[in-house]
């Protein structure tokens, strides 16, 4: 039985988040809407995404998926639910992922399809074409934690497999589901149906797929999911389409005006200087040539950040390090600039959330333990607790309304010095700011002004034009390709201006 004592953290710490509160993906309640409410689905590293050229980075070390006990026997019962959102199909926990960063359980699969008019539905998308549909088959990290419940806050909670669903000639796999689906009309119906090989429900070809950091595509939005989507669709029949178009409701049996269930798709979501990494080359030839810095590189790169010469990086122009930043013509400049005044003045220490009660945070040692916690990975974000400490600060000041931006505040540059070290997100301006503030003030001033220059100028000359010798120590590369390895620069627009939420 669950301690008293934790049970009332968890109340707490969801005031906004609780389950009873309704949402939709279009009115009132719709997705531009969602922030009020789940304060993460206006915040950092959110998914689906559209899958573009220029953000993709092919990657030889990603191994084809591996499945374990996906064959289940008929004698077993699945749960096939309608829960007012998609339908949902239970799985069997003995259904595991390998060949991941951690032990993944399965728990369930869902879908998200468009109208019976508009055969568009799929949540995420490969260069703006989406596909009929999408299914989900949601995992766990058992090695960590006990059930999804536990896991679905936690930064490396989740692992989900994504599968673009066209319409084109029947599938049988699908059929052994989608004949109960009379049986599920209705919110919070649900039926029994005979296990099968949910095998057959992926496509083919298991070596080929895209691989990110990102979120639940639902409320509450925990960006705790480690995204593997494939790049073959299944088929399915019209038919079988339309029974997921037609015969289903998003209201209860006994409400007197039934409300359909379509369109229940997420629109994309910003990139938040994340790069999709693909396990195939062909195709994106120019992408499998580009040389990526390494893992140990970028680790050096947050170590002379953390720990070494900031006078140095300064001389040499660290600016020359960042992405391009290109102002939208429509950003007004005075709000550019309170954001460049509320980086440099407002953000302050919080040395007991990044280092503990290390009394060596922050000095020039040769070891960072905020680095070490990042590198080894070893303790995960719990972002209801995040929201918890949030929250319960800014109502104190009566200041509802920042929750959403002082969330992504707190976590964006966690996910993305976390993401970086993997080599699947560039470094943001942001997340070099929050890095500084464990640096004693008088070592990072000079360093500072630098960035605050970087951050008001509009373009910038060439990558190629550059020289930088401090660099060129640090990577052991030339001047040239140490820049360009280091830092993959991708423009980060969307955190110099006016956040906006798709409708």
């Amino acid at each position: 039985m669950m301690p008293i004592t934790h049970l009332i953290m968890i109340l707490i710490s969801f005031p906004l988040s609780s389950s009873g509160v309704k949402w939709t993906y279009s009115g009132p309640n719709g997705e531009n809407h969602w922030p009020k409410h789940f304060p993460y689905c206006g915040g950092a590293f959110q998914s689906p995404l559209n899958f573009q050229s220029d953000h993709l980075r092919y990657d030889p070390e990603l191994l084809p998926i591996q499945l374990q006990n996906y064959n289940l026997s008929s004698k077993e019962q699945l749960t096939f639910s309608n829960n007012g959102h998609s339908v949902q199909l239970s799985l069997s926990s003995r259904m595991r992922l390998s060949g991941l960063p951690h032990h993944y359980s399965a728990a369930q699969l869902h879908f998200h399809w468009g109208s019976p008019n508009v055969l568009a539905g799929s949540e995420h998308t490969v260069d703006g074409k989406q596909f009929a549909a999408e299914m989900h088959v949601v995992h766990y990290n058992s090695g960590k934690y006990p059930n999804i419940s536990m896991a679905v806050d936690k930064s490396d909670g989740l692992a989900v497999l994504g599968v673009f669903i066209e319409v084109g000639e029947f599938n049988p796999a699908f059929e052994r589901f989608l004949r109960y689906v009379k049986g599920i009309k209705y919110r919070d119906q649900k039926v029994q149906v005979p296990a099968f090989n949910i095998r057959e429900l992926l496509p083919p070809r298991l070596d080929e797929y895209y691989r990110y950091d990102g979120s639940l595509t639902t409320p509450p939005c925990f960006p705790s999911v480690l995204w593997t989507v494939f790049r073959q669709p299944v088929t399915i029949s019209l038919r079988q389409y339309l029974t997921l178009a037609t015969d289903l409701f998003s209201s209860h049996a006994q409400e007197s005006a039934p409300m359909p269930l379509l369109g229940n798709y997420r629109k994309p979501q910003i990139m938040d200087n994340r790069v999709v990494l693909v396990s195939f080359q062909e195709g994106w030839e120019q992408y499998a040539t580009n040389s990526v810095a390494s893992p140990m590189q970028r680790r050096l790169v947050i170590q002379q950040l953390l720990s070494g010469d900031l006078a140095d990086l300064a001389d040499e122009g660290l600016q020359q390090l960042l992405p391009k930043i290109k102002h939208k013509p429509w950003a007004p400049k005075t709000w550019k600039e309170n954001q460049i005044n509320q980086h440099s003045s407002t953000d302050k220490p919080q040395k007991n959330r990044l280092h503990g009660n290390n009394p060596s945070a922050g000095k020039n040692a040769h070891t960072s333990p905020y680095l070490e916690k990042i590198v080894i990975n070893e303790d995960e974000l719990c972002f209801l607790s995040m929201e918890k400490n949030v929250s319960l600060l800014l109502r104190k000041h009566h200041k509802d309304g920042e929750i959403i931006h002082a969330l992504k505040k707190t976590v964006f540059p966690e996910l993305n010095l976390r993401s970086y070290l993997n080599c699947k997100s560039d470094l943001d301006l942001q997340t070099i700011r929050n890095l500084l503030r464990t640096r004693p003030t008088d070592e990072a001033a000079e360093l500072e002004e630098t960035l605050t220059k970087a951050t008001k100028k509009e373009r910038q000359r060439a990558m190629t034009q550059y020289h930088s010798p401090a660099l060129t120590k640090l990577t052991g590369q030339n001047q040239v390709t140490g820049l360009k390895n280091v830092f993959n620069m991708n423009p980060t627009n969307h955190r110099l201006q006016p956040t906006e939420y798709e409708d």
